[in-house]
């Protein structure tokens, strides 16, 4: 073989070397194997103080929701009414579902320009992200009601490295430590926790304070999140990841410790969850799961 071909060759597997390893790096894929083989490895010592995600097997999967044509997003479990509570931002509404995934009311959203997330707080009150404005608000809804107005809500603005489409997609309340954890989407991928707010039951401002664990979020290898959603017994946060196809339980430290493979031939799924969205958990510890555009899943502990 003429040098010059060899150089070529010795030029292109350099070229393809790189590539590969650029890709490594965009995805967290080198990130993602020494988690795996790491998770497996402690896996005696970390299943009974956590949720232990591997577990997890689908009981209900790709289940349409009737009644729902698109943009289904964010989930949170209400345990006073038993059920799951959703919402769509393409025509936003408030959406309450069963636990097997069928649609029981629609309450309009008005006045809310991208609502992304929605957390359940105490009896008939919820926080809602309105994604593209950075704000969060505090709505309360019972059987009578039939129109949610962003202008009768208490509101906390939080102009933090907004850009576009790319703001608060997840929420998560903590009802022990009074905090609220708001995920944002990525460029950063950051998890923020705010205390005083929803404000006070008489309405009055309470001193907010937002802060940060970059050293946490540096750990996430996800390249998004979607949704968040956190377990009073364990301490653990729940983080859902649409693009990486991945929950992981992050420990009260923040470390990532066990996680659950959305694609096809994980914990039971016969295909992969196309878009996920949102993550719920019921007091029995079966995870509910939403994707765009009507998608229903369920996890069961096995």
């Amino acid at each position: 073989m003429r040098p010059v071909f060899r150089w070529l060759l010795a030029a292109l597997a350099g070229a393809a070397l790189l590539l590969v390893i650029a890709a490594g790096q965009h995805f967290r894929l080198f990130e993602q194997t020494w988690f795996q083989f790491t998770q497996w490895r402690q896996a005696d010592q970390r299943q009974a103080a956590s949720l232990w995600l591997p577990d997890y097997r689908a009981v209900i999967q790709a289940q349409q929701v009737e009644g729902i044509e698109d943009d289904l997003s964010a989930l949170t479990f209400d345990p006073d009414r038993n059920s799951l509570i959703a919402v769509t931002n393409g025509t936003p509404q408030l959406l309450e579902l069963s636990l097997e995934g069928r649609l029981l009311r629609a309450i309009p959203l008005v006045g809310f320009g991208d609502p992304e997330a929605i957390e359940y707080i105490s009896q008939g009150v919820y926080v809602i992200s309105d994604e593209r404005l950075q704000r969060l608000l505090r709505v309360e809804v019972d059987e009578r009601t039939e129109l949610i107005d962003a202008a009768a809500s208490q509101q906390l603005s939080l102009g933090i490295e907004r850009n576009g489409n790319k703001g608060f997609e997840g929420l998560a309340y903590d009802v022990t430590g009074k905090r609220l954890f708001v995920a944002k989407e990525r460029n950063p991928v950051r998890i923020y926790e705010v205390q005083g707010f929803p404000y006070a039951e008489d309405g009055q401002p309470l001193a907010v304070h937002v802060s940060e664990n970059r050293e946490r979020d540096a750990d996430l290898f996800v390249r998004d999140l979607s949704s968040l959603q956190f377990d009073q017994q364990t301490g653990h946060l729940l983080a859902l990841s649409d693009e990486s196809r991945l929950v992981l339980e992050l420990d009260t430290h923040g470390k990532p410790i066990s996680s659950l493979s959305l694609s096809a031939g994980s914990h039971g799924l016969e295909q992969g969850v196309p878009q996920a969205e949102g993550i719920a958990m019921g007091p029995d510890g079966i995870l509910y799961l939403v994707s765009e555009p009507n998608l229903f899943y369920a996890f069961e502990r096995k």
